[in-house]
């Protein structure tokens, strides 16, 4: 299980002890946020609130905080074994086809749906940039995320893009907070009953589809616990522990730097916490009093309202400026996510290397280029629904969370070594997790069948 390379050990590092070191080595989990933020947030969040009203807030809640046990166990992994994830999920016992273990190809699947979902996306760029500039036709806007995507992507310019575009979606949902502060002045005034109904544990039927797909879109989904390993590697917190040895030494480097992704992993789970309850009260409070559900060509129309009832008219443009910035930095960090992954399911079926630096140079250039051409021909096609298109990639994650807590109970029950089993109360939490995460897939298999 444990790769034993040279050049692991060349880059060796002593982890951080003090609380700014810490800090200044976080990083993997914000990465995740930037993807997070666009679809789950601004889009299904919005319209389960706006369907259900307060009375659902307690699933958002439930959403973001129970997942990341889950993405603990990701991490965790990937530190002390140095293997990606995908490769990882090929390693798990059980039933092989082609020489990929059966998670991988439910994976797959699952990412042929989310094309949709980022389709959906797509259209809703297209609509924000509708109303920035409307005489443009709607069709370019999506053609040009498409096309900046997979330039930036391909040629690898990540990381400061992403910083960039982390700096942007930090300003828009800083003005999402204050939005819900000034709700205390407009008719649409947060009382303490909404909130208490918020957390009476009930749901509207009628709002279960919304919800299943907000449960598997808000916080880390599925894909994106999948996806952390990658920056977790790309960080360094493998190659700093350096490969497994039977040492009271790397025991320490292991746990340090384990320690370190635990405070990255927490740390992001308040802030996008605090983001997406901000993000649902707003749709919660101003759509469903008013009866609007966010749909269609009208989506993003919609939604603005609740910027524009609590902040006034003069906002408009300043939100759909933001909504660019979100739903594009889904696109960008989603697609820079997915160039991993599928470079990594191509080579378990061509059993090479994932780590040999050409080949991964060669797969990242031709997936950055590939995945933007296939939701940008799904978001020209399909124009008219991207709430559903959202909700069917929503749904799709919801169910691909049984291969991650699968996959995790493996990692912590099979593969982790006694060194660095974790404590009683921390099991706890995340059988808790996997409880819940299980519940929340069985509702989304009921949507389907």
């Amino acid at each position: 299980m444990h790769q034993n390379t040279g050049d692991q050990k060349l880059q060796i590092k002593e982890p951080p002890t003090t609380i700014w070191g810490m800090l200044s080595n976080l990083g993997p989990s914000m990465i995740l946020s930037a993807s997070i933020v666009g679809s789950g947030e601004l889009i299904m969040t919005t319209t389960l609130g706006a369907q259900a009203g307060f009375v659902a807030l307690w699933i958002i809640v439930l959403s973001c905080l129970v997942k990341v046990c889950v993405q603990l166990e990701f991490g965790k992994h990937a530190i002390y074994s140095g293997e990606t994830a995908i490769t990882s999920l090929n390693r798990l016992p059980g039933l092989k086809i082609f020489r990929i273990h059966w998670s991988i190809w439910i994976w797959f699947i699952v990412q042929l749906v989310i094309v949709l979902q980022y389709g959906g996306i797509a259209d809703a760029i297209s609509q924000a940039g509708g109303v920035a500039l409307p005489a443009l036709p709607a069709w370019s806007w999506i053609v040009a995320a498409g096309l900046t995507t997979a330039l930036l992507v391909a040629i690898g310019y990540y990381e400061l893009i992403q910083g960039v575009s982390v700096g942007l979606i930090a300003i828009f949902t800083f003005f999402t907070i204050v939005c819900v502060a000034m709700l205390h002045s407009t008719p649409f005034s947060i009382t303490t009953s909404d909130l208490v109904e918020g957390f009476s544990f009930q749901l509207p039927r009628a709002a279960l589809g919304a919800a299943v797909a907000a449960f598997g879109l808000t916080g880390v989904g599925a894909t994106e616990i999948i996806t952390y390993p990658y920056w977790c590697l790309e960080k360094g917190y493998a190659a700093f522990t350096g490969p497994f040895e039977k040492t009271e030494e790397w025991t320490n480097r292991a746990k340090g730097w384990i320690r370190v992704m635990y405070w990255d992993s927490v740390l992001s789970m308040v802030i996008y916490t605090v983001v997406t309850m901000a993000f649902y009260v707003l749709g919660a409070a101003v759509l469903h009093g008013q009866g609007e559900v966010p749909g269609g060509v009208g989506m993003i129309l919609t939604l603005s309202e609740i910027y524009t009832e609590t902040a006034g008219s003069q906002v408009m443009m300043l939100y759909i400026i933001g909504a660019i910035v979100v739903l594009y930095s889904t696109l960008f960090s989603g697609t820079a996510a997915w160039t991993r992954l599928f470079s990594d399911f191509w080579a378990q079926i061509e059993n090479v290397d994932y780590n040999d630096a050409n080949n991964w140079k060669k797969k990242i250039a031709i997936l950055g280029i590939g995945i933007p051409i296939a939701w940008t021909v799904t978001g020209l096609l399909m124009t008219e629904i991207p709430v559903v298109l959202v909700m069917a990639g929503g749904i799709a994650n919801a169910i691909l969370l049984f291969v991650v807590i699968y996959a995790a109970f493996i990692f912590r029950y099979k593969y982790l070594t006694e060194s660095l089993k974790p404590t009683v109360i921390y099991d706890i939490i995340l059988w808790i997790s996997f409880i819940s995460i299980a519940g929340v897939g069985i509702l989304a298999l009921s949507k389907l069948f």
